[in-house]
């Protein structure tokens, strides 16, 4: 049975001691990023809103996915290519540091992406 999460505290908790850190860590960089973002959980993800979707993260098998959008992920492309990626994704090894530093920047991207977007309307 699937699990269904309430909130990103329980998505962590239910991870191997290895991952939750990897996952706070991300947690801690969006947050520091983007702190007027909402943290919620969408697609059963650690997710967070600022004027719409920011980005999304999950633990996997043998890498923490991170979704920002097709185009958080094009502008960073070339950082972004040493990574293997999916439309829209990218995946961190576990076995390797995430890169913190550019997380942060996709994340920055995005806020100010949908804050043009939220005042165009």
């Amino acid at each position: 049975m699937k699990t269904i999460f309430k909130d990103i505290d329980h998505y962590i908790s239910v991870q191997t001691p290895d991952v939750q850190s990897l996952l706070e860590q991300m947690r801690q960089t969006i947050k520091k990023a983007a702190p007027k973002a909402e943290e919620v959980i969408s697609y059963n993800m650690p997710a967070f809103k600022y004027h719409g979707m920011l980005v999304y993260f999950a633990a996997y098998k043998n890498h923490i996915g991170f979704y920002a959008t097709p185009t958080g992920h094009s502008q960073f492309k070339e950082e972004l290519s040493i990574y293997k990626q999916g439309k829209g994704s990218v995946q961190f090894p576990l076995t390797k540091p995430l890169p913190l530093d550019l997380i942060s920047r996709i994340v920055q991207f995005r806020m100010d992406e949908n804050l043009k977007k939220s005042t165009k309307k």
